[in-house]
């Protein structure tokens, strides 16, 4: 028995006739769901136009998830490279497995090539995503729970976590409880999406201010909660690679945010949705449609004006 402790599922995966539906899959897909309803409406109250989002959302999507196994992989080799490691398991993405930061770097990279093919500016569209991303985390973490993976240290607070014999790493004995830390960076996220709605409505953040400022309050909580994680992980000058990438991000994002103040702040500024290739309507401007257009659009007007003169 285990007073006053949280028990783990006891199953992860369902049988729909011969399809496996697995907890993890839809943990992810319900928060990607629900951070890109979130940037639709976002986005379009920023002065985005309607239905980009999604075309956006499918970029980011493929070259985020590819990132956040790419860092797994890379940053967790042993069970890939390893002495007894299996190359097959790196493609079995459903078994858990993706880094935040492999898919927040290629992420950013997929809404980059989206975003430029529509002439749209990034800063406007990341601070509509910040929020989002924070609370499809948030849902993302259930995946951990039901995986009864990536728990934390043994603990006898009330709220320690149940995991089933076989899933208990570092020759625990069974009935130890450990830190729910799934459930750490699930309030975590959700109380640092209020947070950040709140300061974004106090100090009208802009330009790039929400994103930078989310990323701050992400690494913030990840930088403890790693520390109290006992699964398999590259250790650097004794902490775990993702603290020291944490601490990094963090650092790293003050810097931007203040650096976006800053010209947030200057007078002037406009936090403009389309980039210089794009006229208020969306269309791109003649000089940038090629020589043939930029002609076309010469003569265009020479007609307009032999026509006025008539």
């Amino acid at each position: 028995m285990y007073p006053l402790s949280i028990p783990s599922p006891s199953e992860s995966v369902w049988m729909i006739g011969p399809l496996p539906l697995r907890a993890y899959a839809i943990a992810i897909i319900i928060g990607i769901v629900i951070a890109w309803w979130l940037l639709e409406r976002r986005y379009q109250a920023k002065g985005g136009p309607a239905e980009v989002s999604l075309d956006i959302a499918v970029w980011m999507i493929g070259f985020g998830i590819v990132g956040a196994r790419l860092y797994h992989v890379v940053t967790t080799p042993g069970p890939y490279f390893g002495e007894n490691g299996d190359l097959s398991k790196i493609l079995r993405v459903w078994e858990g497995g993706l880094g935040i930061w492999g898919a927040i770097a290629l992420g950013a990279v997929g809404a980059w090539i989206g975003l430029k093919r529509r002439g749209l500016r990034m800063a406007p569209f990341a601070d509509a995503l910040a929020p989002g991303l924070l609370i499809g985390q948030a849902v993302g973490r259930l995946g951990n729970y039901f995986n009864q993976e990536l728990y934390g240290r043994p603990t006898e607070l009330p709220w320690g976590l149940e995991i089933d014999p076989e899933n208990i790493v570092g020759g625990f004995p069974e009935g130890t409880t450990f830190h729910p830390t799934f459930l750490y960076e699930l309030v975590w996220c959700l109380a640092g999406a209020v947070l950040l709605v709140a300061l974004e409505r106090r100090y009208n953040l802009r330009g790039g201010q929400s994103f930078w400022l989310y990323v701050m309050i992400y690494t913030a909580g990840r930088t403890w909660i790693e520390n109290l994680r006992i699964d398999e992980a590259q250790i650097v000058a004794g902490l775990r690679l993702n603290v020291w990438t944490s601490i990094a991000m963090f650092l790293i994002a003050t810097g931007f945010f203040i650096w976006r103040t800053r010209i947030v702040r200057a007078d002037g500024f406009v936090d403009e949705i389309y980039d210089d290739t794009h006229t208020a309507d969306g269309e791109r401007d003649s000089h940038d449609a090629g020589p043939e257009a930029a002609s076309g659009a010469r003569s265009e007007d020479a007609a307009a004006d032999a026509s006025n003169e008539d």
